[in-house]
């Protein structure tokens, strides 16, 4: 059964049509990633499905309803989205910051319970983020901010996680940490996780589904070995690439990539790009 999916969708930003006539299933219980150039509507996407903008036509579905027309408070009990920049309120600390993930579910005043201050704490211990719980927000580190609004997410406790490149800002170290514990969040809990993610070796090595996108159409959806291949990708990003196999998954894996634009006589660039994220394994 598909829970979440797309029919028809189109998306504009005054009058230019960034998603064109859209329909996209989202695996329940698995993790999605979106790849794709930028510019191509990956964030524009999430941001429609999630009802942070409005659709030009078409619908975005969800238990078999229409999020437009779902209360606000039962919605956010069923997905979360981590945005690709957030911002928080100047003089908020961590603590504070995680306690609106846990906004869906308050009543009356708005006071936390003890369950609250469990699910917070639990969110910030797996984000290793809780010795900063008393620090202001602003203090932090780029790559520390970008955990704390992880941990929001999760504070959040949805079946649902929408997350718009949640590695920003973050080492090799911690990219693996974030997407080990989505990982986890999914195999453990059931979890659908729903990513935007840049990396093409970490969307190989992490998602069951991926779905490529150019102009804000797909291009390719499905697994790592049917999107990860020469010709989605040449098509995609106008890259040359080389697939190997990743040793520790058996995953599809960038090795090395030519640009394909600005080719003369068929004659491709000399200069040899490596995949940097294929460093991570």
């Amino acid at each position: 059964m598909v829970r979440l999916y797309t029919e028809d969708l189109n998306i504009a930003y005054e009058e230019r049509l960034i998603v064109k006539n859209l329909t996209l299933h989202i695996p329940d219980k698995k993790i999605t990633t979106i790849i794709g150039s930028n510019g191509c509507g990956k964030s524009t996407l999430l941001k429609a499905i999630t009802r942070i903008i409005s659709s030009q036509s078409g619908s975005v579905v969800l238990d078999g309803k229409n999020i437009l027309k779902e209360n606000t408070k039962i919605l956010a009990k069923k997905m979360a989205i981590l945005p690709q920049s957030p911002e928080s309120v100047s003089g908020l600390t961590v603590g504070e910051l995680v306690s609106y993930g846990r906004f869906p579910y308050q009543k009356g005043f708005g006071r936390l319970t003890k369950k609250d201050y469990e699910v917070i704490d639990w969110a910030l211990e797996v984000t290793g983020t809780i010795d900063y719980k008393f620090r202001p927000v602003d203090a932090l580190s780029g790559g520390q901010r970008q955990r704390v609004w992880v941990a929001m997410a999760l504070a959040q406790e949805t079946e649902i996680i929408f997350l718009d490149e949640p590695t920003t800002y973050l080492d090799m170290a911690h990219q693996l940490e974030v997407l080990e514990l989505l990982q986890k969040l999914n195999v453990e809990q059931g979890r659908t996780i729903v990513m935007v993610l840049h990396d093409l070796n970490q969307a190989a090595r992490f998602a069951d589904y991926i779905i490529a996108l150019k102009d804000g159409e797909i291009v390719k959806a499905g697994t790592s070995e049917q999107v990860i291949n020469h010709q989605v990708l040449k098509e995609v990003f106008q890259i040359d690439a080389e697939i190997g196999r990743d040793p520790r998954t058996n995953k599809p894996m960038c090795l090395t990539y030519n640009l394909l634009k600005g080719e003369n006589n068929n004659e491709k660039t000399t200069n040899s790009i490596y995949a940097v994220a294929s460093s991570n394994y």
